[in-house]
């Protein structure tokens, strides 16, 4: 198991296991957000890892979000120094070449909320509790909290979350379309890594087009992506993994992915 400051990193397979301990709450720190950026970009750099599980040490927090004890003097410069560390870790994540799952074992708040909002897939334990509550201290979400919530969720939920402080718990993340499933308590990260297996049965190479695609249509009209997306699918036949693909379906066969 390799370590990165506050995270831990265990390869399962063709699944990358990153753990956020920094106990009590998981907080995040500058060391930890720069040993996410390296995390990712070293996984990008490893064609054996198609899929990312996060997840939180121990049984209550997945992350309880930023360590408010670097924003206690109220200096600008620190705000602003930590505000694009925290957008340049997170949309890193949100950048993962493969597809990226929050297993939230517990308490997902601010910050905390806002990592899971950057990974591909969200799976809550059902005693879970989710908020961006950034407003209560007189700060707002700053790692695309305003921005990834209300396209999952909806104006009118974001708002409520965001601008009336509302915690959600799994049941209603589930029902509003913060989280895509909920367990029982303890089976997040089984979960997760069993859903990240089924993305080993996946072209890499189809995986990381689709991917880019689908989140394009946050901002890029229609008219627009239809175009790429054909040019893409045409560009997989540059690819060792479309052949191998259609031949393992020919032969009957599982196909053994190349990511090339």
């Amino acid at each position: 198991m390799t370590h990165y400051p506050h995270l831990l990193l265990d390869i399962q397979q063709h699944t990358a296991l990153v753990t956020i301990s920094n106990p009590p709450a998981n907080t995040w720190n500058a060391d930890s957000l720069n040993g996410l950026i390296e995390l990712v970009h070293e996984l990008n750099a490893n064609r054996d890892i198609y899929a990312l599980v996060l997840t939180g040490e121990g049984s209550k927090f997945f992350s309880a979000g930023a360590d408010l004890n670097m924003f206690a003097d109220g200096d600008p410069a620190v705000a602003r120094k930590m505000a694009r560390l925290f957008g340049q870790a997170f949309e890193t994540l949100t950048d993962f070449r493969g597809v990226s799952i929050a297993a939230i074992n517990g308490y997902a708040m601010g910050g905390g909320l806002e990592v899971a909002l950057a990974c591909d897939l969200r799976i809550a334990e059902t005693q879970a509790q989710m908020a961006l509550p950034e407003a209560t201290v007189g700060l707002l979400p700053c790692a695309g909290g305003t921005q990834n919530l209300p396209w999952l969720v909806g104006e009118g939920w974001a708002k409520r979350m965001i601008l009336c402080g509302e915690r959600v718990d799994a049941v209603t993340a589930e029902r509003i379309g913060l989280v895509e499933q909920v367990v029982a308590t303890g089976e997040a990260r089984n979960a997760a890594l069993a859903l990240a297996a089924k993305v080993a049965k996946q072209s890499p190479s189809s995986v990381t087009a689709c991917k880019g695609l689908i989140q394009a249509a946050r901002s890029n009209p229609m008219k627009h992506a239809l175009p790429a997306e054909r040019e893409l699918f045409v560009d997989l036949f540059n690819t060792q993994d479309q052949r191998e693909g259609v031949n393992a379906f020919l032969e009957k066969r599982a196909p053994h992915w190349k990511n090339a």
